[in-house]
């Protein structure tokens, strides 16, 4: 901004100065190497010439030194007084060329070319830009000094939050570890009680499994017996094949005699061995006749046809019927299969479940510890969650005490905010020290344009540019990353956003905290003057 009062100053006072005489074209900071009464040296010291040679019209100096005032040397400049705006250089081939190129019309004075002199008229405006940018600055510069102010404060009050909730995290460590004893205390007769409980389940359970076993080896006994002698011989026990320990689809003699010990026969108190070692085999004689007729229509769907039976129903074309009457025959079959892994029942095939029930409730002396367990690990989750809450809260608070939000900390009143800039086709979201995004206008998803970086302004400057890198990847070609100019003004603005290389994307953003303090008009007034 110091530029701007340069500026300023130099249209203020261009009006009251004296002109100090100089050969044409040459600037006032050069006029000591233009001295009438001495030989001119070429400015690149290439030369030395007579003075009177000094825009003769023809270029003496490799550097165009020569000739400040007329068009002979193409690489020569000409300097615009222009008293009353900007003084300027022009090049010396655009010396009367018939356009006014200097406001103050001296680089067309012999062409004959009549032009109006301008200075003043641009001046006045150009006083007008610059004023209301020194008023700008003015009162950025003083909202600066309360967002400084504000962030200074408001620095102190986090510190003050994190010790007090320092504080209260103790308390609230202490209060968790209490809880926690209680809580484990409570868990303890919690637990025995549960386990006496299912202990206990477990025992009446054995007791069902072991009487129903018995009543099954009793009705198995019964079925074996078909003498009703009191005795299960040989003879009777080779009627059940699937008791053949060889699987060989036979049950011989003396495989029949080795099942009942190698004794001929046994009775109901010797039957008790032998139906241990057989019980996983045994299928009643009532379940064989449930199944034996589904057996003969399944093998009969199984036997070799003849090739016309073949032809008449293929493969892929076998009648729905029986179809249904095979998945019916396999379904069954489920029961026999569910049978092999538990004590076979000779009378219905049931569940586990259903043949043991479901373990009984607990008693109330029980029910009351697993109740006032629960609410001792309810409470105890509690305080837990909550000093979870306490400590990202410390956390989150003593990364925003240690971020860098400028010298002064003026920029921190820009944490947690956003800011939008709506285009024809796009709205942009800025999110200091976060995120940069670009959303479609009318539908669709959001698109990632960076996460922030860092400070990326040049040295001197550092806190004039913001870098967000990282952003969504472009189709074959890099991550997309955002640089955001800041620039001083009263208010906070994303004032435009453009790409100016592919997905590298350029934003313009207003905030009082870049602006810098105010110089005054007179101190540089003379200094600046160029007439």
């Amino acid at each position: 901004m110091s530029s701007v009062y340069l500026l300023l100053v130099l249209c203020l006072g261009a009006a009251s100065a004296v002109e100090v005489q100089r050969p044409r074209g040459v600037p006032l900071s050069k006029r000591q190497f233009y001295e009438e009464n001495k030989p001119f040296t070429c400015l690149d010291g290439s030369r030395t010439i007579p003075f009177d040679r000094v825009n003769d019209d023809y270029c003496d100096c490799k550097d165009g030194s020569d000739e400040p005032g007329t068009a002979a040397c193409p690489n020569g400049s000409f300097h615009c007084t222009n008293a009353g705006f900007r003084p300027g250089f022009i090049p010396s081939s655009r010396i009367n060329d018939g356009i006014c190129d200097c406001c103050d019309t001296t680089d067309e004075y012999n062409s004959g070319t009549t032009c109006q002199n301008t200075c003043r008229e641009l001046g006045r405006k150009e006083k007008e830009s610059l004023q209301k940018m020194a008023e700008i600055a003015k009162e950025g510069f003083l909202l600066k000094q309360q967002l400084i102010h504000e962030a200074k404060r408001g620095q102190e009050e986090k510190q003050g939050q994190v010790t007090e909730l320092q504080t209260k995290r103790k308390g609230m460590e202490e209060k968790m570890e209490a809880l926690r004893t209680v809580k484990e205390t409570a868990e303890q007769p919690e637990k025995e009680a549960k386990e006496r409980h299912l202990k206990a389940w477990e025992d009446e359970k054995d007791l069902i499994r072991k009487e129903k076993d018995k009543a099954n080896m009793a009705e198995a006994f019964l079925e074996l017996d078909d003498d009703a002698d009191g005795f299960i011989s040989v003879a009777e026990l080779m009627s059940h094949s699937e008791l053949d320990p060889d699987s060989d689809g036979s049950l011989t003699e003396t495989e029949a005699q080795g099942l009942l010990g190698g004794s001929d026969k046994v009775d109901t108190v010797a039957f008790e061995a032998v139906w241990s070692s057989i019980k996983e085999k045994y299928v009643s004689e009532a379940q064989a006749d449930t199944t034996a007729p589904t057996d003969t229509p399944q093998e009969e769907v199984r036997e070799p046809v003849s090739d016309n039976d073949a032809d008449q129903y293929p493969e892929d074309d076998i009648p729905e019927e029986e179809e249904d009457e095979e998945e019916e025959e396999e379904d069954d079959d489920d029961p026999e299969e569910d049978d092999d892994k538990i004590p076979p029942t000779v009378r219905t095939p049931e569940k586990k479940d259903d043949d043991e029930g479901t373990m009984p409730p607990y008693e109330q002396d029980t029910q009351n510890l697993i109740d006032a367990a629960q609410k001792a690990r309810d409470e105890f989750d509690e305080a837990e969650r909550a000093l979870r809450e306490v400590d990202d809260q410390i956390k989150n608070l003593e990364k925003e005490i240690s971020f860098d939000f400028g010298p002064s900390a003026e920029f921190a009143y820009l944490y947690s905010q956003c800011y939008e800039l709506s285009t024809s086709e796009y709205i942009y979201r800025l999110c200091p020290f976060n995120r940069v995004s670009q959303k479609p206008k009318f539908g669709g998803s959001e698109t990632n344009l960076g996460t922030w970086g860092a400070w990326a302004g040049p040295e001197g400057s550092v806190y004039s540019m913001m870098k967000y890198e990282h952003g969504t990847g472009c189709w074959q070609g890099p991550n997309r990353s955002t640089t955001v100019k800041l620039t001083c003004g009263k208010e906070t603005v994303v004032m435009s956003t453009s790409e100016p290389s592919r997905c590298e994307y350029l934003m313009e953003f207003t905030t009082p905290a870049v602006c810098q303090e105010p110089q005054g008009l007179d101190s540089n007034l003379h200094e600046h003057e160029e007439l």
